[in-house]
């Protein structure tokens, strides 16, 4: 069995991977591919890996777990496991570095499955965004107490990437901008889910349904319908098109004002950002998606 391990991160994904791909489990199934509802798993991965300390499953343990999380009949090929806290819990996500137990925590999460091959999945944000969304969302925080002496200028997601590189020795990592998502959304579904390039998914354009006018969702499929796009770049050609005149401002426009921050501030964040995920893509190991 290959587990495919969605990491998150925290405000990227919401968990709308999961349920698209839990909603078509019996599309899946018959590919192989495993699905459990997330319920299933999630508090139990965590408790177990706090029970090992870091040690290695026994093989007992390891079917225990897994009958946990499956069902007799469930397919054995792939499992597909998604949790935005498995590198951390939001309060703990920006100290000083931007999930720096990260590698750990998966080191740690893998070792209940010794056995079985992983592969790791991830989308990152722009800092200048995902520090803002990020801290709205622990309420009775203040801004002093969220950031705690981290100075916003000097995080790198490529330091979380190294990180889970080297204390997962042989784990691929498929990388992705979560800016990006809009346009490669079926290509993030196929590379987590592991199915087919050319199955089409149940809810794969909920996504864009959230993003544009529900005039430009019903012209973009009339569109589609008589136009059917011939390659992954023709249909990203066409979806940009369609959310360059139809998408809603509130939905793509995302500006943040947090204590102390400046324009100059965010746009050297935000070309910061770009020229760590070019790096990132350099890394042996790693699968960078993108338009």
């Amino acid at each position: 069995m290959r587990i495919a391990y969605h990491l998150g991160v925290h405000c990227t994904d919401d968990d709308r991977l999961v349920r698209t791909l839990y909603r078509n489990a019996a599309m899946l199934a018959a590919q192989g591919i495993a699905v459990p509802e997330p319920g299933r798993y999630r508090n139990l991965i965590r408790d177990t890996a706090i029970k090992l300390k870091g040690q290695v499953a026994s093989a007992e343990m390891q079917q225990q777990v897994l009958d946990q999380i499956l069902d007799p009949d469930s397919p054995r090929d792939r499992l597909v496991l998604s949790w935005e806290n498995f590198l951390s819990f939001p309060a703990w996500a920006v100290k000083r570095q931007l999930y720096r137990t990260g590698g750990d925590r998966m080191r740690a999460i893998t070792r209940i499955f010794p056995d079985m091959e992983a592969e790791f999945h991830i989308a990152l944000r722009n800092p200048a965004t995902f520090l803002p969304d990020l801290h709205s969302r622990q309420r009775g925080r203040d801004y002093g107490e969220f950031i705690e002496g981290t100075d916003p200028m000097a995080l790198r997601w490529s330091d979380l990437i190294e990180q889970l590189l080297e204390r997962n020795p042989g784990v691929p990592i498929t990388v992705w901008a979560d800016e990006d998502t809009p346009l490669i959304w079926p290509e993030v579904l196929q590379a987590v889910g592991g199915h087919g390039p050319d199955q089409t998914l149940e809810g794969q354009e909920d996504l864009l349904a959230t993003l544009m006018t529900a005039d430009g969702m019903r012209r973009m499929a009339a569109y589609m319908a008589t136009h059917p796009p011939q390659t992954v770049g023709q249909r990203r050609r066409v979806v940009s098109a369609f959310l360059d005149k139809f998408a809603q401002p509130e939905r793509i426009e995302m500006t943040f004002a947090l204590p102390g921050w400046t324009e100059d501030m965010v746009a050297q964040m935000t070309e910061t950002y770009e020229r760590d995920m070019a790096y990132i893509a350099t890394l042996p190991g790693v699968i960078c998606l993108t338009p």
